[in-house]
């Protein structure tokens, strides 16, 4: 894997506030304070259209990126952890994303419908279509700062 110098030394992290995603962003960090690379956390709502009134599906993604942020980065780190919330399915955000990206760390499994699943759908769209490396983090431990 060639190392990418600059601007676009990245590491994308896919977040939904589960246990798994939350441990994938402490993983992310942990290798960007290894490599230098800038954190990208990516949050990813999707608005149905069917008539759920009061609900600003972007106001609670930004909050799920928020805390996961809160609960993983050090502030003393010189990681830098930038957060991005965006509209659409979370695995086709997270290859959009990822386009130029170190690698892509997903957590097993997020908060979908089949929690017991082996391997999430989302992870494992990402592991067959990403276009860089992608990293799996399993369990929901995540370490101290």
């Amino acid at each position: 894997m060639t190392h990418a110098i600059g601007p676009e030394a990245r590491i994308v992290v896919g977040v939904d506030g589960s246990p798994t995603s939350k441990a994938a962003l402490d993983w992310a960090i942990r290798q960007a304070a290894r490599t230098g690379d800038l954190v990208e956390v990516v949050t990813a709502y999707y608005w149905f259209p069917m008539p759920i009134e009061d609900i600003d599906f972007k106001s609670v993604a930004t909050r799920v990126s928020e805390d996961a942020i809160f609960g993983a980065a050090d502030p003393g780190s010189p990681v830098k952890v930038v957060p991005k919330v965006v509209n659409g399915s979370p695995a086709k955000a997270l290859l959009q994303e990822a386009a130029g990206a170190e690698l892509l760390v997903v957590g097993s499994r997020g908060r979908g419908a089949v929690s017991e699943a082996l391997l999430g759908s989302v992870s494992h769209y990402c592991v067959h279509h990403a276009p860089c490396p992608v990293v799996v983090v399993r369990g929901g431990r995540i370490s101290p700062r």
